[in-house]
């Protein structure tokens, strides 16, 4: 039965990982339908928790403070209605639920904040260095095309 339920949970996630820690500060976009219309909003916040890694839908607990309120979500991970996640900054934390932030002011609750450039992949640095080369070779037609005016 165990090897069923792993099985079905594998099928499931089709591939999708699931990489995020507590204290990664993520940005969730989520499809959100208001009547006929659908609009993507983004909710920017620390994960405080992670349940159910194995599973076949993984759940978040993402928090933020927004006007001096704390507001947190829980979503699955692989759910239809989260458009991306984005991985903004990873903490280095040495729990794996960060229940403590509620009742810690935000002054207090600073984490160390490692480099991201560890955990980009090589797609995403190529990808990275082809728009900055287009963008680095309009101004020297800009520059050419000054020049050719001036005469």
């Amino acid at each position: 039965m165990q090897k069923k339920v792993i099985d079905f949970n594998q099928e499931q996630r089709a591939g999708k990982k699931v990489d995020f820690q507590a204290g990664d500060v993520i940005k969730v976009h989520r499809k959100i339908k208001e009547g006929d219309k659908e609009r993507i909003q983004i909710f920017e916040g620390i994960i405080i928790a992670v349940k159910g890694r194995q599973s076949s839908s993984p759940m978040i607990t993402v928090r933020k403070v927004s006007d001096g309120i704390g507001v947190e979500l829980i979503l699955p991970v692989l759910s239809p209605n989260i458009e991306k996640i984005e991985l903004i900054k990873k903490a280095k934390v040495r729990r794996a639920k960060l229940y403590y932030v509620r009742g810690v002011s935000a002054k207090k609750s600073r984490m160390k904040y490692k480099d991201l450039s560890q955990y980009i992949t090589e797609e995403e640095k190529v990808e990275a260095a082809e728009p900055t080369e287009a963008v680095a070779s309009e101004p020297e037609k800009k520059v050419a095309e000054e020049s050719s005016d001036q005469k």
